[in-house]
């Protein structure tokens, strides 16, 4: 059970309550199916550029999406873009750091990221890949061959539409984004999953012990960095293992911004071991 408001419903809501990020921007609508998310863009006075790897489907008569398979890249110049959305889209491309990478590359400083992908850190969702490594007990099998291969035409694209093969949780969301130039600006709540606020009462003191217990260990293990970094970088890992909200909503809707160029983020980085020389 769950009380579920549909995502393009609050989407467009998220969209017309937060009109002046959209307003006079370009903003990039990726994949953009039917095209709804891109007709309200446009209805805001946005300036919308809508991209999708089946495009035969996108119905707006002013707009003319163009076909793009995100992994051979973006057909846009760097630094063009003010806004990306990405909406249950993530969760079906196979090299994500990748296509976060692309949307970096396109977006200017300080622009914004907007993803919405299902929950994969939600306790449901934990409990599922305890019992089958499925998105849904009892309901889906685990992602296969017969069942997550949503589209493939040759008449179309020889590109196939994979399913949900590539879920992804708040963590590794999280990481990859901040490895393409990008931080987390907040989280929105989207949909109480009432079978995971059940598990939240018996599971919570558990997840919440182990994870102080977690951050206290790799706190003081890790002697490399300074206090104030480590309290940054664990210190942000932490609350979003412990947030409520995330663990018992069915969908993430996570903003970012371009806090960096990709040239910039290594300089950012450290190796976690020590590189041997070969003379």
């Amino acid at each position: 059970m769950k009380y579920k408001v549909n995502i393009k419903d609050y989407f467009k809501n998220y969209l017309l309550t937060n009109k002046h990020k959209f307003e006079n921007k370009v903003v990039v609508d990726i994949p953009s199916g039917t095209g709804e998310t891109s007709e309200i863009l446009l209805e805001i006075g946005a300036k919308v550029i809508p991209f999708d790897l089946f495009p035969e489907y996108f119905k707006h008569p002013h707009l003319e999406c163009k076909r793009v398979n995100i992994l051979e890249g973006i057909p846009l110049a760097d630094q063009s873009v003010d806004v990306i959305i990405c909406q249950e889209g993530i969760e079906h491309f196979s090299d994500q750091l990748k296509v976060l990478q692309e949307f970096s590359r396109i977006l200017r400083g300080n622009g914004i990221l907007i993803i919405t992908t299902p929950n994969y850190s939600n306790i449901t969702q934990k409990v599922s890949y305890l019992l089958n490594e499925g998105e849904r007990f009892n309901k889906m099998m685990p992602p296969n061959e017969l069942d997550s291969i949503w589209m493939m035409d040759e008449r179309l694209s020889n590109e196939i539409y994979y399913g949900h093969i590539f879920l992804i949780g708040i963590q590794k969301l999280r990481v990859l984004a901040k490895l393409s130039g990008f931080k987390i600006v907040k989280t929105d709540f989207h949909t109480l999953k009432t079978t995971a606020l059940f598990l939240l009462f018996f599971l919570y003191p558990f997840i919440l012990i182990s994870n102080c217990i977690t951050l206290f260990k790799c706190y003081n293990k890790n002697k490399d960095f300074s206090d104030k970094k480590k309290k940054e970088v664990y210190g942000e890992i932490f609350k979003l293992n412990i947030n409520p909200k995330i663990l018992v909503d069915g969908t993430l809707c996570v903003e970012f911004i371009k806090e960096m160029d990709l040239q910039q983020v290594p300089q950012h980085l450290r190796s976690a071991y020590s590189t041997i020389l070969v003379r």
